[in-house]
């Protein structure tokens, strides 16, 4: 009889780590994300509100993640590394040469607002990701 519960514990053990490692990697983030900049942050801060699971239907992981080699240049992303927050690296201590990337402000909008201009002009407004209380 304990040989049988041993290994029923065993068993539900095991099932139980391959539930979480597999939980862990179907991780596709939140649904929505409330993006603010919390190092740069602007004198009138204005949160976007992003729908990431509407946008992880019709675009791929890579077309907004990145990371960065040791000398700070854009390295592509590999499905399942870990993404890190924007101004980690996108913010005015940070270093980067680019004018249009040294805040998070400013690489959202080239990012964001650039895609959105190119797929639906009217998604590029203001309000779209700011929307007013």
């Amino acid at each position: 009889m304990k040989k049988i519960a041993l290994y029923a514990v065993a068993t539900a053990l095991v099932m139980g780590l391959c539930f979480t490692a597999t939980s862990f990697a179907n991780d596709k983030g939140p649904a929505e994300i409330t993006l603010v900049s919390t190092i740069d942050a602007a004198k009138k801060a204005k949160p976007s509100v992003f729908p990431h699971a509407k946008h992880q239907e019709t675009i791929a992981c890579a077309d907004c993640h990145h990371s960065k080699d040791d000398a700070g240049k854009q390295v592509a992303y590999v499905e399942g590394q870990k993404v890190e927050k924007c101004e980690s690296c996108h913010n005015k201590g940070a270093g980067m040469t680019n004018k249009k990337l040294t805040t998070f402000k400013g690489a959202a909008h080239e990012n964001c607002k650039g895609c959105h201009k190119k797929t639906d002009k009217a998604l590029a407004k203001c309000a779209v990701c700011h929307p007013k209380k």
